[in-house]
């Protein structure tokens, strides 16, 4: 069992390999940052803390041969990097998994672990005299200047404005990336992880996802105070900007759940939801009133009014 196992996880540790020299190609590595966690991943949750750090090691190990003598010693240096940026979060999600905690809390503690990481790096990158929202919103100039003169008279808003909108969403930018990011390596790495013997526990059933109450009130605040603030550089419209469109995301997903959760109660099929979920993916009022219909889920029983019926 120990050969067998050995030589799985020494898969595992090549996979690793593969996947950070992937990052050197383009289009690929966009694909590769979502996979990179999983075989790591998969070797913490299956291995102990000493035999883990061996495999990793000769991992980073190998990278760095086949990189430095494909290329300069400064572009090894980066790969190990952006391995290591993102072992914390694999090491709160794998003592997580080794204890058996409910796959909610696996994604709140991989979430967190992941968007404090950024915000770290945007500190410890301006400490250093490197602003990287500045950086951003010279990038985002530059490329709308690129553009030809009759899209650039098209835009609605003052292209100024406009870069200066994208960069206070950054923090949005952060939460959706790294949540998305843990989620693709939850789903793919419980489903691995299971299939090897262990029993990694999943998300409930979309139809009994169900938002906290007190959401609806801090929806209505932001939606308030959204008609009130109109100084665009404020922090409070800044605050203002990131959190309605969380909120309204939010809601939608909870929408999405009560449609699984009446398609299911009154036997229909679930094409029902799948629409509405394409619909509103391509058609913007829809999302709206989608949300709206999470609102409502989450302040009223509907559910159980739909269950009485």
């Amino acid at each position: 069992m120990l050969r067998k196992g050995s030589l799985g996880l020494l898969g595992w540790g090549l996979a690793t390999v593969v996947l950070l020299l992937s990052i050197l190609v383009p289009l690929v590595n966009s694909i590769t940052i979502c996979l990179l966690m999983v075989p790591l991943l998969v070797q913490y949750v299956k291995l102990d803390t000493k035999r883990f750090l061996l495999f990793y090691g000769i991992s980073l190990v190998a990278v760095y041969l086949v990189t430095s003598l494909l290329f300069m010693g400064w572009v090894a240096v980066l790969l190990i990097a952006i391995s290591l940026f993102f072992l914390p979060p694999v090491i709160q999600m794998g003592n997580m998994y080794k204890k058996r905690a409910p796959a909610r809390s696996v994604l709140t503690a991989g979430t967190v672990t992941l968007i404090a990481e950024l915000l770290l790096s945007l500190i410890v990158s301006y400490a250093f005299g490197l602003n990287l929202i500045d950086k951003m919103k010279q990038f985002m100039l530059e490329s709308i200047q690129t553009l030809p003169v009759q899209m650039q008279n098209a835009l609605v808003v003052d292209k100024d404005l406009l870069v200066q909108i994208a960069s206070q969403l950054v923090p949005l930018y952060m939460i959706g990336f790294s949540f998305f990011l843990v989620l693709i390596t939850h789903w793919l790495s419980r489903k691995l992880l299971n299939r090897s013997g262990e029993k990694i526990p999943g998300l409930k059933p979309i139809r009994e996802w169900k938002l906290h109450r007190s959401l609806v009130w801090y929806y209505v605040i932001a939606l308030f105070m959204e008609m009130l603030v109109k100084d665009t550089s404020s922090i409070l419209f800044t605050m203002l900007l990131n959190l309605l469109p969380l909120l309204t995301f939010l809601f939608a997903v909870q929408a999405i759940s009560f449609l699984f959760f009446v398609a299911h109660i009154k036997g229909w099929n679930r094409a029902l939801p799948i629409v509405a979920i394409v619909i509103s993916l391509v058609f913007a009022p829809a999302y709206f009133i989608l949300s709206l219909l999470g609102v409502f889920d989450v302040a009223f029983p509907l559910r159980e009014r739909v269950t009485r019926k």
